[in-house]
């Protein structure tokens, strides 16, 4: 190639080309994750969408009370059909007797704690609209809350023991189209975390009430955040 040719090609300003590296630096981060590691909170950073990560504690703490609520009744304890097997997924496989299935909704820091208490006897999926947390592979359900129920067909009505929700935004429509997905996957039990402003709201559209623990992010946020459940919850018996 001639020198001519070579003033020709386009070039890459030193801003775009740093770009350019972190993108691949930050590819290569999460291909590099193996283990458990890739479970750890704020392993994936929170970016642009609308997303805030739980304190660890809190995360710890709506883990353990969605085990708590989805092993009263899980799905395989009562299940009387093979399909309801299959619908609830994924890969604990035909000798698992007994096991409880949970949907982590927009709410990935609750997904990855659970992950890291090694139960054996819970399934758990992650709808998530950031391609980041695909690394978690199978469990990973790709999810726009402006498409409610445009699900993979594995993906069965009513087919999990308790829907952990975080909507990504406080709005109306936000809540709502969130609450279809919410409703879809439940067999019942619904713990959702949002804004106080859409207590009236929330109860509206899921018949759920505030709790009196109270959640809490990594950073701090403009709005006070708290939890909603429709069922008897040990997230209301303390302050």
């Amino acid at each position: 190639m001639s020198n001519s040719e070579d003033e020709d090609l386009p070039q890459l300003s030193s801003h775009a080309l740093a770009a350019l590296q972190e993108f691949y630096a930050e590819q290569k981060q999460y291909t590099d994750l193996g283990g458990d590691d890739k479970y750890n909170i704020g392993i994936i950073e929170e970016n642009w969408l609308s997303q805030f990560w739980y304190t660890p504690e809190t995360a710890l703490r709506l883990a353990e009370e969605a085990m708590a609520a989805a092993g009263e009744g899980g799905s395989l304890r009562f299940a009387e059909h093979e399909e309801i097997r299959t619908a609830s997924l994924l890969s604990l496989g035909t000798h698992t007797e007994i096991y409880s299935v949970v949907a982590c909704v927009s709410a990935p820091s609750v997904y990855q704690k659970l992950r890291e208490l090694h139960r054996d006897d819970f399934s758990i999926c992650i709808f998530e609209y950031d391609h980041r947390f695909a690394i978690y592979g199978e469990e990973f359900i790709f999810y726009d809350y402006n498409n409610p129920v445009d699900l993979p067909e594995k993906i069965a009505a009513h087919s999990f023991d308790i829907v952990i929700a975080d909507p990504p935004y406080l709005s109306e429509e936000c809540l709502r189209k969130t609450s279809e997905t919410i409703k879809y996957l439940t067999r019942g039990k619904i713990l959702l975390c949002t804004g106080a402003v859409m207590e009236e709201e929330a109860a509206k559209l899921l018949g759920v009430k505030m709790c009196k623990f109270i959640p809490k992010h990594t950073r701090t946020l403009g709005n006070e955040f708290r939890c909603y459940v429709n069922y008897d919850s040990g997230l209301d018996r303390e302050l």
